[in-house]
């Protein structure tokens, strides 16, 4: 993980942990440039949530937590839903995603 990206994550832990607690989400994780050294001011932050089961969202509230997130981070983010790449007939995209992904975030 870059130090741009543990900065970050430092200076954000405790909204993620609200941001998870308020839409149900077990687990919030990190892949993509924001854990390499590509990493860029420009870069945008590549998110993977997990769901509690019985929680179900629209693309509409997918989208609101989507703007909710890059509020937080202050640039553009790219929200993923563990479940919907799981079963991405893309494999290789499927598997560096899953592969590389960092949980910040898990429900206890």
């Amino acid at each position: 993980m870059s130090a741009a990206s543990k900065a970050i994550i430092h200076e954000s832990i405790d909204t993620i942990r609200a941001f998870c607690q308020q839409w149900g989400i077990t687990e919030f994780a990190l892949f993509g440039s924001v854990l390499r050294s590509d990493f860029r001011p420009t870069s945008d932050i590549d998110v993977l949530v997990d769901f509690r089961d019985e929680v179900r969202y629209s693309l509409f509230d997918l989208a609101r937590m989507g703007d909710q997130l890059e509020q937080m981070f202050g640039r553009p983010v790219d929200l993923i839903d563990r479940k919907a790449i799981e079963q991405s007939p893309n494999y290789l995209r499927r598997q560096t995603i899953l592969h590389s992904a960092e949980v910040v975030y898990a429900e206890r």
